[in-house]
């Protein structure tokens, strides 16, 4: 980095260890300042016992409250239900700073880019609108473009930004999304660029202000972090720790839901039923909060998403309770070999997956599985590929996300010989897809001439006059009916299943349903 660049940045370390463990009230806005410093990858894999403390005193300063006035944002969210949830943070900050939303890029005047980092097409994708954005800060000279989220966590990517893409103007990362309006005042004024991004995860922030996407589903996120450091997996370096919210928090965040008529809440964590395990002061998980989530007045309660590791007795007992606790649940296997299973680090083989998955089907009668499972890992054969495609048919999976294995800069596989070719790769993710298809198909089609709920979402997206919606077990259903249903919970009988999606009719008066 030469001289020229340093000057153009003003970076903000983050607090001491000291100062985490003194427990005294924190001014986020006065942390000082040094000419340079980036995510360091050494000190993300770090797994440190300091105390995290919870906050309820966020508040944006009232010189900041005005700063947006006249001025449209733009927040373009890429990744996973998080990054969602973090967006919703973002939009809900800049709202109270005075700013206006907009989905036009044109007309923005701060243009966030909040970034995935889990896979390589995705860093490929924000790069391209990186450089899309170029010829708009040329024309708009005041446009602030900022870079966030977990890409923002990542050594190679902040040079990557910093060497290539000078016409950003602010980047920060997963740890202090609560310091944006500190860091946006910076960015604005001092016409510098601004770098503010933790190595160490930060304190849990309550009570910051959210935009929320409608008011029929809402995000709650009950942790932050993982520490399952899958070989593959870049999360537990972006996200940081695990650390879990307070259930008295997470409750009062639902009841103000359910007052406000949300229909549907999903729970969010990287790794969510590993909640609670980081308490030291009380016995308390997953499955005992959403036992008391269940009594709330919500009608529909999922989770997302969960790993075969966490999943214990407690939980299933719970869920097998039913009433608003769906019988959807997404448990992620990623390979159906056990030694490829041992190369992910994913600490459990395939017959305990099958166990843990055939305890679920018996406990849970009308549930529903779903996976995500990578290809062409490091050193995988056809052999085991094979495996795990008779595991596909063996626990005949409603559905599954799938995906190429590209690696990531600084896990324990991209130091593997990526030695499986890319057109082998392929080649096995349209088999596995086949496979996938084929099932899906199967499942939706014993459901013809059954009445399910649906929750109605509102219009197709290729017919206005059709309506949408899902079903308990998360399966798209499409139907005729007038709008003003949109936002209600009706029963819809199934006339015609498809690969992916379901066509019905509304029915009247039934208590039945699937």
């Amino acid at each position: 980095m030469n001289e020229q660049q340093k000057k153009q940045m003003t970076i903000n370390l983050e607090p001491s260890s000291a100062d985490k463990k003194s427990g005294q009230k924190k001014d986020y806005g006065v942390y000082f300042q040094t000419t340079f410093t980036q995510p360091s990858l050494k000190e993300a894999k770090r797994r440190g016992k300091e105390d995290v403390q919870v906050h309820y005193d966020f508040d944006i300063p009232e010189d900041m409250r005005g700063l947006g006035k006249g001025r449209k944002f733009l927040v373009r969210t890429y990744g996973c239900q998080m990054n969602e949830h973090d967006s919703e943070n973002m939009a809900g900050i800049l709202l109270d700073m005075g700013f206006e939303p907009t989905t036009q890029t044109e007309e923005a005047d701060v243009i966030l880019l909040n970034t995935c980092a889990i896979r390589e097409n995705a860093e490929n994708k924000v790069f391209g609108e990186i450089g899309h954005l170029k010829p708009l800060k040329t024309e708009k000279p005041g446009l602030i473009i900022g870079v966030c989220g977990c890409m923002s966590q990542e050594e190679s990517v902040v040079n990557k930004i910093l060497k290539k893409h000078q016409h950003v103007d602010l980047i920060f990362g997963t740890h202090n999304i609560h310091r944006l309006p500190f860091l946006l005042k910076d960015a604005i004024f001092n016409k510098e660029m601004v770098i503010e991004v933790w190595s160490k995860e930060g304190d849990i922030i309550e009570n910051m202000p959210r935009a929320r996407r409608g008011q029929l589903q809402g995000w709650v996120n009950i942790m932050y972090g993982c520490d399952k450091f899958c070989t593959y997996c870049i999360v537990p370096y972006t996200r940081g720790k695990e650390r879990s919210r307070l259930p008295e928090d997470i409750i009062a965040e639902v009841r103000d839901l359910a007052r406000l008529g949300y229909k549907e809440i999903t729970l969010l964590g990287q790794n969510v039923n590993a909640y609670g395990k980081d308490f030291d002061d009380m016995n308390y998980g997953l499955g005992d909060l959403m036992d008391e989530i269940r009594k709330i007045d919500i009608p529909r309660i999922r989770f997302t998403t969960s790993h075969p590791r966490d999943f214990d007795d407690r939980l299933i007992e719970v869920l097998a309770k039913g009433g608003n606790l769906v019988e959807h649940i997404h448990l992620p296997v990623q390979s159906g070999n056990t030694e490829i299973l041992k190369l992910m680090a994913r600490k459990y083989t395939r017959e305990q997956y099958i166990e843990l998955a055939n305890k679920i089907k018996e406990k849970i009668p009308n549930s529903t599985l779903t996976t995500d499972i990578i290809v062409g890992f490091p050193n995988e054969t056809e052999e085991q590929f094979a495996d795990t495609l008779s595991l596909m048919k063996e626990m005949e999976f409603d559905s599954a996300y799938t995906y190429i294995y590209s690696p990531r800069e600084g896990t324990p596989a991209a130091g593997m010989e990526d030695n499986v070719p890319l057109e082998v790769k392929r080649d096995r993710l349209q088999r596995l897809n086949d496979v996938i298809n084929e099932l899906s198909a199967l499942k939706n089609k014993q459901l013809e001439g059954k009445i399910v709920e649906v929750l109605v979402e509102g219009e197709s997206k290729k017919n206005p006059e059709i309506l949408s919606g899902r079903t308990r077990t998360n399966k798209m259903v499409n139907f005729a009916g007038d709008k003003s249903i949109i936002g209600e919970i009706v029963y819809v009988k199934i006339i015609e299943a498809k690969t992916w999606s379901l066509n019905g009719q509304v029915v009247e008066n039934v208590e039945v349903k699937v």
